[in-house]
């Protein structure tokens, strides 16, 4: 039984090495940039429509709050 968990641990760290010796395959230099994604060849600038963003931030404010006072309505005790 001694000798069979040794075979599972030399098992277990051959295994670690070569998953080891897999990550330093990858190439340590970074992809060459190619401009920013975002636009079409401008700089940085708003993508999306912030517009329906502040929408939803609002709509999802007003429900939570509309969800919170229908809980504490449905919850509230009258025995004070």
């Amino acid at each position: 039984m001694r000798l069979r968990g040794v075979v599972l641990v030399a098992a277990a760290g051959v295994l670690w090495l070569a998953c080891a010796l897999a990550t330093l395959a990858a190439s340590p230099t970074p992809e060459p940039p190619v401009g920013d994604p975002r636009s079409s060849g401008q700089g940085p600038g708003l993508v999306g429509d912030p517009g329906f963003a502040l929408l939803a931030v609002v709509a999802i404010g007003v429900g939570t709050v509309a969800a919170t006072l229908i809980y504490v309505r449905l919850t509230a005790r009258n025995d004070i």
